[in-house]
């Protein structure tokens, strides 16, 4: 029954962004409808009813506030939460298949966590490799990245890159506020605890310290969506955020400090809340602002065609 428990809440994590504060809007004629979608550009994997903007107009950095927006965010965390742990009361027949998709992966290698994991050469090389590349998804490395966006953003007079750090902060304490949940419940041994088959209600370490899920691939993957959502049209960017929270998934397998079905849920989780909180707190005003990071990337380009 745990274990049931354990992979509903992972398989709500694609649906919960139907929530029950959607309102469906009023109907247009066909071509409003089609001139409508024509202009708008699709930011989310799922439809999502935009809330409260994490930065708004009188944040800019022309007006005052430059603290101001973090004052919002304890109702923007409770809002969130609230989303993600309902979700499943509130969830559409077309969301059903992401609680197949990502609870049944999920399913699958918890079943063959234990064969994996004993399968990798375990050398002191992969190991001493696998720890070093654990340390990019450490909050050590994440909340600084995050700092970075908002107050070089404020420095550098770019809202976009202010609002970025916003989403991020935003997004790593409700992934962390997440896990932490979801590791009490799991109480999962790592694969060096016990006898190293990864059971559930059985850590050594403590409910805080259990193997599922990973705090790394959550964390780093809400990361990675918040920042390739806020910078679609470059594709650089997307290619690089993405592999380097693969990266930090791999590594964490690869020093055997989580089971593949650990960092498989965590990644899920963390691209899902990412895409929820950009769908629900991104300004697109911001949209139509040419920023400096934006001319940067213009003279960026990929040697092959995607």
């Amino acid at each position: 029954m745990k274990l049931l428990a354990i992979l509903l809440c992972v398989g709500a994590s694609g649906a919960w962004c139907q929530t029950q504060d959607q309102q469906q809007p009023p109907a247009q004629p066909p071509q409003q409808q089609n001139a409508d979608r024509s202009k708008e550009e699709p930011r989310t994997a799922i439809a999502v009813e935009p809330g409260g903007k994490v930065i708004k107009p009188k944040d800019y950095w022309t007006e005052t506030g430059i603290f101001h927006p973090f004052l919002r965010m304890p109702k923007y965390i409770l809002h969130d939460q609230a989303a993600i742990w309902t979700s499943p009361l509130h969830t559409k027949k077309q969301d059903i298949k992401y609680w197949a998709i990502f609870g049944g992966a999920t399913a699958a290698f918890i079943a063959t966590d234990r064969h994996l994991v004993h399968e990798l050469p375990n050398t002191s090389s992969q190991l001493s490799v696998s720890n070093w590349g654990s340390r990019l998804g450490s909050a050590y490395s994440l909340i600084p990245v995050s700092a970075g966006f908002y107050f070089i953003g404020t420095g550098a007079h770019d809202d976009r890159f202010r609002e970025t750090g916003l989403l991020c902060f935003e997004t790593l304490i409700d992934s962390n506020i997440t896990v932490a949940a979801l590791k009490l419940i799991a109480d999962r041994e790592r694969p060096l605890e016990g006898s190293g088959n990864g059971h559930f209600d059985a850590s050594p370490s403590g409910r805080w310290n259990s193997s599922f899920p990973s705090g790394h691939a959550i964390n780093t993957w809400a990361m990675a969506s918040i920042i390739a959502h806020q910078y679609p049209k470059h594709k650089i960017v997307p290619i690089v955020v993405y592999c380097l929270a693969t990266t930090v998934v791999a590594a964490r397998v690869g020093a055997r400090k989580h089971f593949p079905g650990d960092v498989v849920a965590g990644s899920a989780l963390g691209w899902f809340i990412g895409d929820y909180v950009y769908g629900k707190r991104h300004n697109p005003d911001l949209d139509g602002k040419h920023t400096a990071a934006q001319k940067i990337l213009d003279h960026v380009h990929l040697g092959f065609s995607m």
